[in-house]
């Protein structure tokens, strides 16, 4: 195991974080940095088979203070538990793909075996996957994070579920990180009717509520749910927004549920895993047809009702200033 580390100063617990090159782990690493905390990386060798994105990625959290920690398997529960006794780790957050799901259940086994470990979030960031239920082959990925917290909460480990549920973007359904891709310029898909609504959160409040809550009393063993009133839409207020960005207006076509469901029936990975979420999304409701009123769940907002999120009209002007800079 090598270690490699920065001045960084000591904030309120230090945390681990595994996924950090990814999507949503950047935007937590970002976001645990900002908040003063020792923030640890776990990753893998930044060699020449690394992914240049990744690589660039990983490289910029540490000029900022990160301290990566190269090597080993998150398979290896011994490699684990030595990680977080010798770097006296507080809070683990995992951030990891759908591919490594599985492999949280090592973590889950280190954290319980060390015993000091005051909050662990494994990897979420999307839908209450105990609600949601998306046809095959979505359903796969959450029975597999049914089974992460089934082992969290057998073992005693104190946890918190990140539901954040979509990303503040155009919701394309054969996309796997749609925030990546700018909106449409020459027409819409509309899912359905287009009217059944969900919640929309940029990267960064994803980031900044996460780091919220890690040490939070109230969201210990608890749901903690994203539903920003602002960004409460359906698929025609999304066309609606973005056609005063653009300033013309575009055709809309209908992509019907039997569409969504023969594209996640086509099993090509991941696009129909993303079709499969899409159909739960747009045409089941699966991110308002429930209440947040259980004793283990809390909306974010509630919790921190003076931080304000990013709206998804600045979202969508960030799109037009990426289209300005390629003219």
């Amino acid at each position: 195991m090598t270690v490699s580390s920065p001045c960084v100063g000591e904030g309120q617990g230090r945390v681990l974080i595994i996924g950090a090159s990814g999507f949503i782990g950047e935007f937590i690493a970002q976001a645990s940095l900002d908040s003063g905390r020792t923030t640890f990386l776990l990753v893998r060798s930044l060699d020449k088979g690394a992914i240049p994105s990744k690589s660039k990625t990983i490289n910029s959290l540490h000029d900022k203070g990160a301290i990566l920690i190269h090597q080993g398997v998150i398979e290896d529960q011994e490699f684990v538990e030595g990680i977080l006794k010798d770097h006296k780790i507080d809070i683990v957050i995992s951030a990891v793909g759908g591919a490594n799901i599985l492999n949280q259940l090592t973590i889950v086994k280190a954290i319980k075996a060390v015993g000091t470990i005051k909050r662990f979030l494994p990897s979420e960031f999307g839908h209450d996957v105990d609600r949601a239920n998306p046809v095959e082959p979505g359903l796969a990925m959450y029975k597999e994070k049914r089974m992460v917290r089934r082992l969290i909460e057998e073992s005693g480990v104190p946890y918190t579920y990140i539901c954040c549920n979509s990303i503040a973007s155009w919701p394309y359904y054969d996309n796997t990180h749609p925030s990546e891709v700018i909106p449409p310029l020459d027409h819409f898909q509309i899912y359905g009717d287009g009217t059944v609504k969900a919640y929309f959160v940029d990267g960064s409040d994803i980031g900044k509520f996460t780091m919220k809550v890690v040490d939070d009393i109230r969201t210990l063993n608890k749901s903690v749910h994203f539903r920003p009133s602002c960004n409460f839409l359906n698929m025609n207020e999304l066309s609606s927004l973005w056609e005063k960005k653009i300033g013309y207006m575009l055709p809309r076509l209908t992509v019907t549920e039997d569409d969504l469901l023969a594209a996640a029936a086509e099993n090509i990975i991941p696009q129909s895993i993303v079709a499969s979420f899409t159909h739960d999304i747009f045409i089941k409701g699966c991110q308002v047809n429930f209440s947040i009123d259980g004793p283990n769940e809390v909306e974010v907002s509630n919790l921190y009702p003076d931080e304000t999120f990013r709206t998804m009209d600045e979202c969508f002007d960030d799109f037009v200033m990426k289209m300005d800079r390629w003219n």
